[in-house]
């Protein structure tokens, strides 16, 4: 549903992102459930799209995998668009991603996002595991008209892969002779610089910006993006969204505690120490030097944390600034029930639900 906010703002939409924290003391069985539970809420609540993210050796983060856990969400949820924002494609083959997402679609017609990222989603010698080489990402812009073409069956006459085709998708429908167009995910480009916002304007696609990994230049961005963009038959205009670090409480001290622990674990990652989510008293606690303060500090004001109504100016104000079209709430806290009160206080704020 489009939001009208209370300031005057043009509408938007409202969705929600999940990097499946697991917190110190939380297993990642409870993690997962965790999801589970917070994308059944999103949907209930009427939120407009559930994405979860892609992170390799993170203990704090327990989706390596985004495609595995949506085809759980498929059957967990009913309305609300499911997706990877995003999939990590030099960590990937494109025909592979073009048939998992092929396989989501087909189990939730019209509900699937592939939202694609260029970034390793972890360090660098994880990034080797993963036999990520280290010009992986030069390739980016071809892996995506790759992926493109597995999707839609439609590479040109002589191309290396004219005869490789992803199933489920178009080719099959064709041969099994099934009547009518076949459904496909709504392809992403992602990112935070002026580089993914050339490539998803002359694309044709819709552009996501991740504010939530620093006080990057999202305005530039969109800017830029709108200015190359190039209708592609899938969109006619430019489609943005701009994703933020949330945390909402009745309590706006409590919410910015809750903020603690993420912005910590973005400290012990730039200590190349493992990325993991302590609890707001831990954090409180720790003998912090000035300079690692300002760290913490930087991520806790950059996060959009307060009482329903703090966030949502906060909100508006970034629509209104950005002109973005939707904007999903990077859910952060120490416990599950954090974020799910994130959701619900928001869309409380709003009046919103999907009944």
């Amino acid at each position: 549903m489009h939001i009208p906010p209370k300031s005057g703002s043009a509408p938007f939409t409202l969705s929600v992102l999940d990097n499946a924290l697991t917190s110190i003391g939380t297993t990642a069985q409870e993690g997962l459930q965790g999801v589970i539970d917070l994308a059944g809420l999103a949907d209930r609540r009427g939120y407009h799209r559930f994405w979860l993210s892609e992170h390799h050796a993170m203990p704090a983060a327990a989706t390596s995998s985004p495609q595995l856990m949506l085809s759980r969400l498929t059957a967990e949820t009913k309305n609300i668009r499911l997706g990877a924002g995003g999939v990590m494609l030099p960590n990937h083959s494109s025909l592979m991603i073009a048939e998992q997402f092929g396989m989501l679609e087909a189990l939730a017609p019209g509900r699937i996002d592939l939202g694609l990222g260029r970034a390793p989603g972890t360090d660098g010698a994880t990034a080797a595991a993963l036999r990520r080489h280290q010009s992986a990402n030069d390739h980016f812009p071809q892996q995506v008209l790759e992926l493109l073409g597995f999707l839609q069956a439609d590479f040109p006459n002589g191309h290396r892969y004219q005869n490789v085709h992803a199933v489920p998708g178009p080719w099959q429908a064709q041969i099994n002779r099934v009547p009518g167009s076949v459904s496909l995910p709504d392809v992403w480009v992602l990112g935070s610089s002026t580089y993914s916002a050339s490539l998803a304007g002359q694309l044709g696609r819709p552009y996501a910006f991740a504010l939530q990994f620093g006080d990057s230049d999202v305005d530039s961005a969109f800017q830029l993006y709108r200015e190359s963009f190039r209708p592609s038959g899938i969109i006619d205009e430019p489609h943005t969204l701009v994703s933020v670090l949330a945390t909402a409480d009745h309590d706006a001290e409590e919410a910015r505690r809750q903020t603690l622990s993420n912005s910590m674990a973005m400290l012990q990652m730039f200590q190349r120490k493992p990325f993991a989510s302590f609890s707001p008293e831990e954090v409180e606690n720790y003998p912090a030097t000035p300079q690692e303060r300002q760290v913490i500090d930087t991520y806790v004001n950059q996060t959009y944390h307060g009482t329903p109504a703090q966030v949502a100016d906060r909100l508006e104000e970034l629509q209104g600034r950005t002109g973005a079209d939707e904007i999903m709430l990077v859910v952060s806290g120490h416990t599950r029930t954090a974020l799910n009160t994130t959701v619900d206080l928001v869309a409380d704020h709003y009046g919103m639900s999907a009944d």
